[in-house]
């Protein structure tokens, strides 16, 4: 593939190009794929009823560029790196040969169980490599994975099968996290109470622990596996065929079943996998992310995969057996190319440098961080401690809706600023609008951040609520689509994403993104992490609640008040100072790491019970304690 961007000259170059000939630009990067059928049509698009095609007419199978293109140059090469949860145990390396052989097999025992092209497979699984195994396999025979993170309550899963109609459900007998095991299986039963659409269930004996067996549809993987052959044929698709469902949550109603196509989905994730990271052939590439999340889909398997890298595959925790475990597992493999969250960032940052010390960690070249603007404090750390100040920071923004990387530095090519996700990939067009649609031009402005014109990876729809997806996306302005994130673009054209737009919170009359309050909240030398959210205020319409967590029992909480709010002032105005401040011992996060906003906003409006449903928090105990302290 060619299609590598080496300096800042050729990503202008190559911007200018998919702007004044996008068809053009992306059918060039398109032919480095192998195809089984040419497309006859590059792009076909409308915004406002929402409809767009991507290489109408060409087919293709995304595991024929995953795997059988590189076996003649790199079938030995390592594809698959795991490291287990407990360091004592080996890791596993599994070639380009070994991963396409299991794929085969696990692709031929769905078809001895039924499995047919179109169906929707759920995935239930540890961050194992037959995780990946069974992604691919669906691909292979045109099956519609539905990923769902093993964290996930058993309602959590159920509303899924029930919304995509899962004919299968593949999963584990237990998952190692940490010091903790556990029992998928039993929370598959349990989901299983509520679903009538799953025929088989295929377990992976993984942790060994005593589960419950139901004869008439529960298989295990090592029987249904092990006379299947190592030879099954890639199912022609057409690039518009659904390759994958991936819910979201959102703050009302049920979750929402992104789906992505075959075509555009492969095409963006290895352009964007390739240039972002700067991948060179020997590379080795760790993303800490689940496979239960789209940036396990897009960052851990496809993306790496397209490009022929060696990905690696963490099953444990970034505190587990102690806090220096991912610089560990850095200098053991040599990684070069590391992509974690902001929320691991800080975590490890408070545990203290201690943890980074014994570590060389000359192997990096890259760091990269997704999931959530990066505050400047974490962003600074990761540089010196991690980066020993030598290593480009790609700081990422992107959507489970996008596909891909959006807007991002190139490594080592885009000059960097903290907080920053600088400027846009090539497709992709942003635009800056006010509340009523009215574009903002120029420099040192701020908006709703908008996309002008479709990318390949883009989502296709909601499964099975079309105009769902359309009125999420496409209705609050006319031919854009809406990110749902407010937006800052200073005088180098660079962008810096100020959190969503239900997080920006207008004190009387002025715009403040949350992350902009959290980040100054932060730099105070007690603070571990912040949620600052909207209250109604009697003047300013919105007043600014602030929960902070600090690094030890405060003997004065008002001073340390005082101090913070000084900070606030002196690094964005006295607009922005918190009317409350209340000091919490956690913050209610999902099992990704996203914080719960619209719960601390209800507490923060005084709806103490009305606070909907928590049982996706990694710990909802968290919530009670909140509303304890909220009021005294």
């Amino acid at each position: 593939m060619n299609s590598r961007i080496r300096n800042l000259e050729e990503y202008h170059k190559a911007y200018q190009e998919s702007v004044e000939n996008p068809e053009k630009f992306w059918a060039n990067i398109a032919e480095e794929f192998s195809w089984k059928k040419p497309w006859s049509k590059v792009l076909s698009w409308n915004f406002n009823a929402f409809d767009v095609k991507w290489f109408e007419g060409g087919q293709l199978n995304i595991t024929e560029n995953c795997l059988d293109r590189h076996l003649e140059e790199r079938g030995n090469q390592v594809a698959i790196l795991w490291e287990p949860n407990d360091p004592n145990q080996a890791s596993k390396k599994i070639t380009y040969q070994q991963l396409h052989e299991e794929v085969c097999k696990a692709a031929n025992m769905l078809k001895k169980l039924g499995a047919e092209k179109g169906d929707r497979i759920c995935i239930y699984m540890p961050m194992v490599p037959e995780a990946a195994i069974t992604m691919l396999a669906c691909a292979r025979i045109g099956a519609v994975h539905s990923i769902v993170f093993a964290g996930f309550s058993a309602q959590s899963l159920a509303d899924r099968i029930n919304d995509s109609l899962c004919k299968f459900v593949i999963t584990a007998d237990g998952a190692h996290r940490g010091a903790k095991d556990i029992s998928l299986k039993e929370i598959v039963d349990e989901a299983l109470l509520q679903t009538s659409c799953v025929k088989n269930v295929v377990v992976f004996r993984h942790t060994e622990q005593k589960i419950n067996w139901n004869e008439s549809i529960d298989r295990w993987w090592h029987e249904e596996i092990a006379d299947c052959s190592t030879v099954c044929n890639a199912v022609a698709m057409d690039a518009e065929d659904m390759l994958f469902i991936l819910y979201t949550s959102g703050s009302t109603g049920k979750p929402k079943g992104v789906v992505h196509t075959c075509g555009g989905y492969m095409v963006w994730a290895g352009y964007t996998f390739k240039n972002v990271f700067q991948y060179e052939e020997k590379d080795i590439y760790w993303c800490t992310a689940d496979v239960g999340w789209v940036t396990g889909h897009t960052y851990i398997v496809y993306g790496p995969l397209l490009c022929g890298a060696t990905t690696v595959m963490f099953e444990g925790i970034p505190t587990y057996p102690n806090a220096g475990r991912f610089w560990e597992v850095i200098d053991k493999h040599k990684v070069n190319i590391f992509y974690t969250a902001p929320t691991a960032i800080r975590s490890l940052m408070a545990c203290g440098d201690k943890f980074v010390q014994p570590y060389t960690l000359d192997s990096l070249k890259t760091l990269g961080s997704v999931g959530e603007p990066i505050n400047e404090e974490a962003w600074q750390w990761y540089h010196e401690k991690i980066g020993k100040g030598k290593c480009a920071i790609v700081d990422t923004w992107w959507q489970t809706e996008t596909g891909g990387i959006m807007i991002s530095p190139l490594a080592h090519i885009t000059p960097t600023k903290p907080t920053f996700a600088t400027l846009p990939l090539p497709g992709i067009q942003p635009i800056l609008v006010d509340s009523e649609g009215k574009e903002i031009e120029g420099i040192n402005v701020e908006g709703n951040l908008c996309i002008k014109f479709p990318w390949p990876g883009m989502i296709r729809t909601t499964y099975g609520d079309h105009e769902r997806c359309r009125l999420n996306y496409f209705s609050t302005y006319p031919n854009l689509y809406f990110t749902g994130d407010g937006c800052r673009r200073d005088y180098n054209h660079y962008y810096r994403i100020i959190g969503r737009v239900d997080d920006v919170i207008n004190v009387s009359g002025h715009r403040l993104g949350t992350a902009e309050v959290e980040n100054a909240i932060n730099e105070h030398p007690h603070v571990i992490e912040s949620a600052v959210v909207g209250y109604p205020h009697p003047i300013k319409g919105q007043g600014i609640y602030a929960y902070v967590i600090c690094d030890h029992v405060l003997e004065d909480p008002n001073q340390s008040r005082v101090e913070i709010l000084s900070i606030v002032t002196k690094m964005i105005s006295a607009i922005a100072k918190p009317d409350k401040i209340q000091f919490v011992s956690g913050l209610p996060k999902t099992r990704s790491g996203k914080i719960m906003r619209r719960i601390l906003r209800k507490i923060a409006e005084g709806e103490m019970n009305n606070l909907g449903d928590t049982s996706t928090l990694l710990d909802p105990s968290v919530v009670e304690s909140i509303k304890e302290g909220a009021l005294k």
